[in-house]
């Protein structure tokens, strides 16, 4: 399985784990998993559960686990790597056996976190340290732990955009169509490259979110208001994508895209642009090593939106390992937790944003820096209520569904108007709004 960036939730099941199946909770129920004191006296075999099937096939997981020995000499670290993740864990977590540590499946609803997973400690302190505790705090406690994040935005190969030529980046929609036009005018370049077929790239537009109002608070606002309205930033986003689809700035047929072909034809500029998120970059660099392209080729820009002349785009992080609260390992759980944060340099092995606060940007943000690009952490304090509407409004912001839909709807292969197609969301969503929590 490729690493792919969930971004909170890209990977979201279309359903919830049943009501009664709450993994338990027995004696152990509120159990903290403790930060280790001297190293020498945590013990223990713990098994962790990855998505990271790749690195765990290469033996990257066990040079960091032969790292984690130094320090911690009396703890054995077993890695199961699971290919269909999600849908995996889901049904291991039915009981009780889901590892020792884990990253917390998209399908499990923020409020229910408690039932399942040992706190870390309060989000006061934890917070002080690290970025992105606000997406796993429940009642200011800590329940999981990326050891990196990520920004989304917009992949593109620089020698075909400068063929085309565009060298500065958009700043807003109607100057980023114009750019793509540009592109199949004047190269033979895939302007826009949907990645339909995969379905979950095209979850990664709902990470427009906070980039286009540069608003800390648009989790909030999804929460509280229609994103598909006038003002809503997701309108923003799929009127965007409907657009480049409307327009003709895609590949001939969408349900024949393939997400590993993608990699080293945009690196040798086969296709110009792909919405994704800066997790993404490292493999379209190796993509162009492997196809004999320049890496330098592989570029990242914000979304084509300003607030006061400036472009934000938001920081969130990959998965959020946790400590199963039912482990009888839950110290050695912890150590492996907080020495993949701080001490492996996994987020600089994959040229991600650190979770640590102090730690510098990666380098292929630095073209964000020089050129003034905020990046904010939303406050995520409603994003379980967000869940709970999308599940009811069965929208799904977190799936591939409507944005399949709104893609045929931009093709050609679905009947109807794309202002109703929009309108219908936000009134199912607002709808929703009032039965959640009532």
């Amino acid at each position: 399985m490729n690493h792919r960036k969930t971004l909170t939730g890209t990977l979201l099941a279309a359903t919830l784990l049943a009501s009664g199946c709450t993994g338990g909770g027995g004696s152990s129920k509120g159990a903290e998993a403790e930060a280790a004191g001297d190293p020498s006296q945590v013990s223990g075999t713990i098994t962790v559960l990855t998505h990271r099937t790749d690195i765990v096939q290469d033996g990257t997981m066990t040079k960091y686990a032969e790292e984690f020995n130094k320090t911690y000499p009396k703890v054995k670290v077993e890695f199961d790597g699971i290919t269909d993740y999600e849908a995996e864990v889901k049904i291991r977590m039915n009981t009780e056996n889901y590892g020792d540590v884990l990253m917390i499946p998209a399908v499990i609803q923020k409020n229910d976190y408690p039932k399942f997973f040992a706190s870390l400690g309060t989000q006061k302190e934890l917070g002080e340290k690290y970025r992105f505790t606000g997406f796993t705090t429940v009642d200011g406690k800590v329940y999981g732990q990326s050891p990196m994040g990520a920004t989304p935005g917009f992949l593109y190969n620089k020698r075909i955009w400068a063929e085309a030529g565009v060298t500065e980046w958009p700043t807003t929609p109607a100057e980023f169509l114009t750019a793509l036009k540009a592109v199949k005018s004047r190269t033979d370049a895939i302007p826009y490259y949907t990645n339909f077929a995969a379905q979950w790239p095209l979850t990664q537009w709902t990470y427009i979110n906070g980039s286009v109002s540069c608003d800390t608070g648009a989790t909030t606002r999804l929460a509280e208001g229609n994103p598909w309205g006038e003002d809503g930033e997701l309108r923003v986003g799929d009127r965007l994508l409907y657009d480049i689809v409307d327009q003709g700035l895609i590949e001939k047929d969408p349900a024949t895209t393939n997400w590993e072909n993608s990699k080293p034809r945009l690196a040798k500029g086969e296709i110009a642009t792909a919405w994704l998120g800066s997790w993404a970059i490292i493999q379209f660099r190796q993509a162009a090593e492997k196809a004999g392209a320049d890496p330098d080729d592989i570029g990242f820009m914000p979304f084509p939106a300003r607030v006061d002349g400036k472009a934000c785009a938001i920081a969130t992080p990959d998965y959020n390992q946790a400590v199963n609260i039912h482990s009888e390992h839950k110290k050695a759980a912890r150590a492996w937790i907080d020495w993949f944060t701080d001490k492996s340099g996994y987020a600089a092995d994959n040229l991600s944003i650190s979770t640590l606060k102090d730690a510098p940007l990666p380098e292929v943000l630095r073209p964000y820096e020089e050129q003034g690009v905020e990046l904010i952490e939303l406050d995520d304090t409603e994003g379980g209520t967000v869940k709970e509407i999308d599940s009811a409004s069965e929208v799904g912001i977190y799936g591939p569904a409507y944005r399949q839909e709104l893609v045929d709807l931009a093709r050609g292969a679905k009947d109807g108007d794309v202002d109703d197609f929009l309108d219908d969301l936000g009134k199912r969503w607002t709808e929703a709004e009032k039965t959640v929590g009532s």
